[in-house]
């Protein structure tokens, strides 16, 4: 379970009072959090931001807000999603499908903003190629292992169809070895060494070691790429990575690997398959 998980608590009936086909102001959506999302009171809401507002065909007269609350508990900033339905004075952070029992929240995701389409995240296939993947991934992720080469593959050989941004997310209760490898991974890019990150996904390493002299030894050995230990814990090194974190709470994203194609969430991080046929 996340620590998201932990502070909150939304309910499948939770209401507010709305006027009818009126998307709430930030006040009402404030409101709303406090009451019907967040349950714990040590948790401080801030304030909660209105990423983007979208529909959805099986939903008609529904508003699908997009959102994410700035959080303090026990001294830590917390960005969490949140998804908010909305229609004629009533809002809730559910709506399940009877016949297929799916939560409409997990079936949708913000649209990616042409800024996060930057020069410093492409990894492969050219800047101007017919299509634009953008990737949140960790190289010891199990299911990244299994998705993200291959599309890296793809946009290798189809360079004017697929182009790949990468976006890293560590998942550091899961595998804290990601933290180093992350960084090492952003030096290697930054130094035009692509083939480095490409490499580090095949790397067999346990997944919880924090020994950055065995991590780095590891990956030297591996890739053949040589990182010290102070440039792994520079400053600017550290914050790059806080960033793509930051990225991705901004488009909700709570897991990897998350595929984007064109700006829009590919669920099944397989559509790119069918652009290169």
């Amino acid at each position: 379970m996340s620590l998201t998980s932990k502070l909150l608590t939304s309910t499948l009936i939770a209401t507010c009072v709305l006027s009818a086909s009126t998307v709430p102001d930030s006040k009402a959506l404030l409101k709303y959090v406090k009451r019907a999302v967040v349950k714990n009171p040590q948790v401080t809401v801030k304030g909660v931001n209105l990423i983007e507002t979208k529909t959805h065909k099986d939903l008609p007269g529904w508003s699908i807000l997009l959102t994410t609350m700035d959080l303090s508990y026990q001294g830590k900033e917390i960005h969490a999603p949140e998804t908010i339905f909305v229609k004629d004075g009533l809002m809730t952070g559910h709506l399940v499908n009877q016949r297929t029992g799916n939560d409409y929240r997990d079936e949708i995701k913000p649209t990616v903003p042409d800024s996060m389409y930057q020069a410093s995240h492409l990894l492969f296939g050219n800047k101007n190629a017919k299509h634009k993947i953008l990737v949140f991934s960790d190289p010891q992720c199990p299911f990244c292992q299994e998705v993200v080469p291959a599309i890296f593959k793809a946009a290798k050989a189809h360079p004017e169809t697929l182009s790949v941004y990468y976006y890293h997310l560590p998942l550091l209760r899961i595998h804290p070895v990601s933290g180093i490898l992350t960084r090492v991974m952003h030096i290697a890019q930054e130094q035009g060494k692509l083939d480095v990150v490409e490499k580090i996904y095949s790397l067999k390493i346990d997944p919880r070691e924090t020994n950055m002299k065995k991590v780095l030894a590891a990956v030297k050995k591996h890739t053949g790429f040589s990182v010290s230990e102070a440039e792994v814990n520079a400053a600017k090194v550290k914050n790059a990575i806080k960033a793509d974190e930051l990225a991705a709470s901004k488009l909700m994203v709570n897991g990897t690997p998350t595929v984007y194609i064109d700006g829009q969430w590919d669920k099944m991080r397989n559509g790119y398959k069918k652009l290169i046929k």
